[in-house]
Parts: structure tokens; sequence; C-alpha cells
């Protein structure tokens, strides 16, 4: 199977899906890649350029649609008691240029003992969990327009 094009999540009719295939984050900013999909088929996915597969995204193929799912993998996620703790908590984690999943009152990352650790210092409280990872793409993500991110603050 082949295809050449997303769907995105919500544009296309359920009704038409055959089988799907469990990404995890890293694997779903691609450009060209063989996928096999839990039903066991190959699926060669071919685009013009590199795109951000998303949880529900579609892939068409000859006979239907292979659905994009995303594989959970170990997280932490992050709450506090009080918004601004939050707030400061989601500088810190974006200061450092961390993927990030903002779920409202919440914060998913990836496990890491070190940042738990500092999100704690910070009067965050951290939960381990298994779950699919949905980071926001960034400012920068939707091309930009030849806009590039300098800085020199320190990141230490």
């Amino acid at each position: 199977m082949r295809s050449d094009r997303v769907l995105p999540a919500g544009t296309w009719n359920i009704a038409q899906e055959i089988d799907y295939v469990l990404i995890d984050f890293d694997r779903r900013h691609r450009r060209r890649i063989v996928l096999t999909t839990e039903g066991g088929a190959e699926i060669l996915l071919d685009l013009p350029q590199t795109v951000r597969l998303r949880d529900g995204d579609g892939l068409p193929v000859e006979n239907g649609i292979v659905r994009v799912r995303a594989k959970p993998e170990p997280l932490l996620e992050i709450h506090a008691h009080e918004d601004d703790e939050l707030v400061r908590i989601a500088w810190h984690l974006g200061n450092r240029h961390l993927p990030v999943q903002l779920l409202g009152d919440r914060i998913r990352i990836r496990a890491d003992h070190v940042i738990a650790e500092m999100v704690e210092g910070l009067g965050g409280h951290v939960e381990e969990i298994e779950a699919p990872f949905d980071p926001e793409p960034g400012a920068y993500a939707a091309g930009g327009g030849g806009h590039h991110h300098h800085h020199d603050h320190d990141h230490d």
C-alpha cells in the first residue's frame, strides 16, 4: 500500500478505515517511511514534504484509509495547586525547549527524572503515566516565512 497525502483528523469518514498504524511521537514527523499496520500490512508513506502526523489523521490508500494512532509512551503528567505555579513551570519547560503537551490544568512531557525533580522544586506535582504524546507544534512549525529563532539565553 502507498499513501501520498494526509487527511487531518476529523476530515475523513471513519467508515472508510481499513486498519491503523500505532506510531510514537518521534516517528510521527515524516516525509517518507514504511509503516506496518496493526493488521500486518506495510504502507509506504511518500509525501511531497515533511509533515507532523497527529492522532486521528488518515492515510488514504487504494482500498480505504489507514488511521494514525499515537502510541502510548512513558510520560510525566504535571499539575500544580495554583495556576500561576503551573504557568511558571511551563515557562521553565519552554526555556529548556522541551516538547510539551498542554491539557488545560495539566502538562505532559516525556519521562525525565531530572526534569521531574525540577518541577517538584518549583512546587509542581508529577505523576508517571503511559499515554499517547501529542505536544504543541511550536510557534515556528508552520514554516515561519524564513524567520529564524535566535537567542542567547543560558540553558543551564
